[in-house]
C-alpha cells in the first residue's frame, strides 16, 4: 500500500503562482503608457472626427442624455437628500441647525457632486463604451470599418469624446439642480430644520458662480478621462467575450482610481486655497 506521504507527493499543485512584484509594476507602467498614447492619438484626431462624423457626434450625445442623464440626475438627487439629512442631524446635536445651509452648500457643490458624477460615469458610460467597442473589435467590425476607409479611432473614440463634451455641461448643471432640490426637500418640507428664508440666505452665501465654474471644469475633465479609458479598453479588447468582460472590469477599476485620485488633487487645486466663504471676509 502507498503511504500517505507518497499519495500527497503525487497530487497536482493547483496553486496559482504569484508573479514577481517587478513584473506587476512593469505591467502597470506599460498600461499607463498605452492609455496615454491612445489618448494622445484620439485627441490628435478630434478635428477629423468632428469634420467627418458630425452626425455621429450628435447621435452619441443624444444617447448620452437619453440613457445616462436620468440615472445621473436621480443619483445626484439622492446624494443631495442624504447631504441634507446628515447636515440636519449633525448640526442639530450642537444647536446649530440654523446653519444647515452651510453643510448642504459646501457638500453639494464642492464635495459630493463631482465625485458622484465621476463614479456614475465610470460605471454606466465607461463600461458601456468598453462593451460596445469591444464587441465590435472581437466581431471584426472595426477591421471592416478600416476596409471601408473609415478612420475607426476617430469614428469610435473621437465622436464619443465630442459627444461627452457636448452633453456633459448640460447633464451636470441639471444634475446639480437636482442635488440642490434633494437637499432642500429634506431640510425644508420634510424635517423643517430652519426657516425657508434663513436656509436660502445661508445656502447661497457659501457658494459663488466661480465655484460652479470650477465644479463644471472638474466634471468635464473627469468625463474626458472616463471616456478615453473606456474607449481604450474597448478598442484593444481581444480574446472573445471573455476578453471584453475582463477589459470592462479593468476599465471600471482604472476609472474608479482616476476619479478618487482626481478628487483629492482637484479639490485642493480649486477650493483648497480659496473656499469662497463669507466668514471673516
Amino acid at each position: 500500500m502507498m503511504t500517505t506521504t507518497e499519495q500527497t507527493a503525487k497530487l497536482p499543485d493547483l496553486r496559482t503562482p504569484v508573479p514577481p512584484r517587478s513584473n506587476v509594476l512593469r505591467g502597470a507602467a506599460e498600461t499607463v503608457g498605452d492609455i496615454a498614447w491612445f489618448s494622445f492619438r484620439v485627441l490628435a484626431e478630434m478635428p477629423l472626427a468632428l469634420g467627418l462624423y458630425f452626425s455621429e457626434v450628435l447621435r452619441q450625445a443624444a444617447i448620452l442624455i437619453r440613457s445616462s442623464g436620468i440615472i445621473i440626475w436621480f443619483m445626484m438627487f439622492a446624494i443631495g437628500a442624504e447631504t441634507g439629512l446628515q447636515g440636519h442631524y449633525i448640526l442639530d446635536q450642537v444647536g446649530a441647525s440654523g446653519y444647515v445651509g452651510v453643510f448642504t452648500s459646501i457638500g453639494d457643490l464642492k464635495a459630493d457632486s463631482t465625485s458622484m458624477w465621476g463614479w456614475v460615469l465610470a460605471a454606466k458610460v465607461g463600461c458601456g463604451y468598453v462593451a460596445e467597442i469591444g464587441s465590435m473589435r472581437i466581431s471584426d467590425e472595426i477591421d471592416a470599418l478600416e476596409v471601408m476607409g473609415i478612420h475607426s479611432r476617430a469614428y469610435l473614440a473621437g465622436t464619443r469624446l465630442w459627444a461627452m463634451w457636448l452633453a456633459a455641461p448640460f447633464i451636470f448643471i441639471a444634475g446639480e439642480g437636482c442635488q440642490y432640490l434633494g437637499s432642500w426637500a429634506v431640510v425644508q418640507p420634510m424635517l423643517e430644520t430652519t426657516s425657508p428664508g434663513g436656509y436660502s440666505n445661508i445656502f447661497w452665501s457659501f457658494q459663488t458662480p466661480v465655484d460652479l465654474l470650477y465644479a463644471l471644469i472638474w466634471a468635464v475633465l473627469l468625463s474626458t478621462l472616463v471616456v478615453l479609458v473606456g474607449c481604450f479598453y474597448g478598442y484593444t479588447a481581444s480574446g472573445g467575450p471573455v476578453g471584453v468582460g475582463r477589459n470592462t472590469a479593468k476599465s471600471m477599476m482604472v476609472n474608479m482610481i482616476i476619479v478618487s485620485g482626481a478628487a483629492a488633487i482637484l479639490y485642493q487645486l480649486f477650493f483648497g486655497t480659496s473656499i469662497q466663504t463669507p466668514i471673516a471676509n
